[in-house]
């Protein structure tokens, strides 16, 4: 059931618009997140969906509008000092330390987060009483622990970077196709362990998604994009029934698929 959300917004998204050599990818996009509330955005491929993520996070730069994290613009500030002001990212394909074992990606995130320098790295290591494997337990990881990042499986690097991501205790997660390549067991598995790690601390979540039962199932509201502009934005049961949205879906469903914006597959 969704929950009422009545506080200011956390994020205010102000009719954001860019272009790629003349296309539109997101047009005069507006929209708001609430301190704790879980968000779906979706749409046929080429909407608009990873655009508007890399403006928020700083990716990329909007060609017009504004980004208001916490009463304060988060345009043309760099990615790094988006993360710290509060905003976790995760991305389509997972990204995390190929050459660290989970242990050392976990110690590392936390050095940077803290903005100390590689002493607290290293103490992190040599010290298991540090807070390295009370973060693993935490974040439901410790079984992979000592696994090398670039050895994961698929499933295994989403669980670490999802981890990482929320570990640096964000006030907001963006998440872009988070279930992407797992069996539908696993995706409710996921979904059900990132809004379990991030309920208590009232964390937000925005997150693109094309499996529509993960969608309905646990996302609060839905913003519907469309060739980047938004055409339907509110509960599940309203979006289910929208015609705009049953029309923009049956198109590409029946296979006639829009040509993708240049920074979307």
């Amino acid at each position: 059931m969704a929950m009422a959300h009545v506080s200011e917004p956390l994020l205010v998204v102000e009719h954001l618009s860019r272009s790629f050599d003349g296309v539109d990818a997101v047009r005069d996009v507006s929209f708001a997140v609430a301190p704790g509330e879980i968000v779906a955005m979706i749409g046929p491929n080429g909407a608009g969906k990873t655009t508007c993520f890399n403006l928020i996070h700083g990716e990329l730069r909007p060609d017009a509008g504004n980004v208001r994290f916490d009463r304060r613009s988060l345009v043309d500030l760099p990615t790094h000092e988006i993360a710290h002001r509060g905003i976790g990212r995760t991305f389509q394909m997972p990204a995390t330390f190929a050459s660290m074992t989970v242990r050392e990606a976990v110690a590392l995130s936390i050095a940077a987060h803290e903005q100390h320098d590689a002493r607290l790295f290293d103490v992190a290591l040599a010290d298991r009483a540090y807070p390295v494997d009370q973060r693993l337990s935490r974040l439901h990881i410790s079984d992979i622990a000592d696994a090398h990042c670039g050895t994961l499986a698929y499933g295994e690097a989403k669980r670490l970077e999802i981890a990482l991501a929320l570990g640096n205790a964000p006030r907001l997660l963006l998440m872009d196709e988070p279930t992407a390549g797992m069996d539908q067991a696993w995706r409710r598995r996921l979904m059900a362990r990132v809004i379990e790690l991030a309920r208590p601390d009232n964390v937000s979540i925005l997150f693109t998604e094309h499996d529509m039962d993960i969608v309905f199932c646990f996302a609060e509201r839905i913003i519907v994009l469309d060739r980047g502009e938004i055409i339907a934005h509110g509960p599940a049961d309203r979006i289910r029934n929208d015609p705009r949205v049953q029309a923009a879906y049956l198109g590409e469903v029946a296979g006639n698929r829009r040509a993708p914006h240049p920074d979307e597959p």
